[in-house]
């Protein structure tokens, strides 16, 4: 390389979860194996009519759209009208996406967000919207209402993600803390961006099987106020049908963002394979597996709580989602070392932000025979 001359490739940080070797090897020594409850990737197998779907497309010579099959896009705008209360969705503004992770990544460039522009993020958050505003240049600011932001900083705000439910934090934000956001945002002409990947699964009061209330949308009509301009939601179906692997979401709302998307998106050549399309229609018309695979959560979870806090934990928020979001009280490194000394593995809650410092996530997608194992080992003396 010439001196003085540019290194190659993206200036990003290390990828956190690197620094969780040393204790996956304390874990592993247990004699009963490791109990992974880190990262909540499912494990239980995926639901046939999905598999069927997959199988029947499989001969797909032919390059897919961008924009999702008519057939899918109708399909994503009666599961938000049937599931989410959002009636009357125009199929035009819908778009599958390569997995949600891409889109949080890749939003803030697809929207125009350049140096001077700031992205606000929840306070404990997901840490892909931070490495989002990176790849745009624009700057990442932790706060989860405009009014705590300084003057000079709201009014250079061009995109507000919210999380609700929110991973890692299990919060859910009600109708009236999601309309206020919406408010402060257009009245910056600032985009939300709503990332709903975890709404089918609400718990106490917010759980629907169980009597509770549904997660509210930002395409709540009782949010937009009829009109969904500057507004986005984004959900992936890796949780609630367990296709992680397939790599399926998609994004709605603002018809016009929307064209813009999906013209850069063809540029850049972000498509869906078409049998993952046909899989995610499938998918989205059959409410009965997903109902099957929130009860398995549900009574995992119903195991784990009790556990984790006989374990010394105090479970904070954690009201949906996949998560127990966690505090001892110490160090989160400390609290991570004991986990694997009893041969669990857990999720650090200083990779969330500087405000997870102190906590740990504790993840339900692990099998029941795992959790159980868990169970045992942390109420054991």
């Amino acid at each position: 390389m010439t001196s003085g001359a540019r290194p190659f490739g993206l200036d990003l940080p290390d990828y956190p979860w690197d620094t969780m070797v040393p204790y996956r090897e304390l874990a592993a020594r247990h004699p009963g194996g490791v109990v992974d409850l880190s990262i909540g990737t499912p494990v239980d197998p995926t639901p046939e009519v999905v598999q069927r779907a997959l199988a029947a497309a499989s001969d797909a010579p032919g390059y897919p759209t961008t924009h999702g099959t008519a057939a899918l896009r109708e399909a994503i705008a009666a599961w938000y009208a049937r599931r989410r209360g959002v009636p009357g969705l125009d199929p035009a503004a819908v778009m599958p996406t390569v997995g949600s992770k891409e889109l949080v990544a890749w939003l803030p460039l697809l929207l125009g967000l350049r140096p001077g522009d700031v992205l606000v993020r929840p306070t404990v958050a997901y840490p892909t919207y931070d490495i989002g505003a990176r790849l745009a240049g624009a700057e990442a600011v932790a706060a989860d209402d405009l009014d705590e932001l300084d003057a000079d900083v709201r009014a250079r705000v061009r995109l507000v993600w919210i999380n609700s439910p929110g991973n890692p934090t299990g919060i859910v934000r009600d109708l009236d803390s999601v309309r206020r956001i919406v408010d402060q945002a257009r009245a910056q002409g600032a985009v939300v961006a709503s990332d709903e990947c975890y709404a089918e699964l609400g718990w106490g009061a917010w759980d629907v099987q169980q009597g509770g209330t549904p997660v509210p949308s930002v395409l709540d009509p009782r949010v937009t106020g009829g009109d969904d301009a500057l507004l986005l939601s984004a959900y992936s179906m890796s949780k609630q049908s367990n296709v992680a692997g397939y790599r399926a979401a998609f994004l709605a709302g603002d018809a016009t963002l929307m064209r813009n998307l999906v013209n850069s998106r063809k540029h850049a050549g972000m498509i869906v394979p078409a049998p993952v399309q046909e899989a995610m229609r499938a998918g989205l018309g059959d409410d009965e597996h997903v109902l099957a695979q929130k009860a398995r959560y549900r009574s995992r979870r119903e195991r784990l709580v009790p556990a984790a806090e006989a374990f010394g934990l105090r479970v904070v928020h954690s009201e949906a989602g996949l998560y127990l979001w966690c505090t001892a009280g110490e160090d989160t490194w400390e609290t991570v070392r004991r986990f694997a000394e009893r041969g669990v593995v857990v999720g650090p809650g200083v990779f969330y932000g500087t405000a997870g410092e102190g906590f740990v996530r504790l993840a339900l997608t692990a099998s029941d025979e795992r959790i159980d194992a868990a169970v045992e080992r942390l109420t054991a003396v």
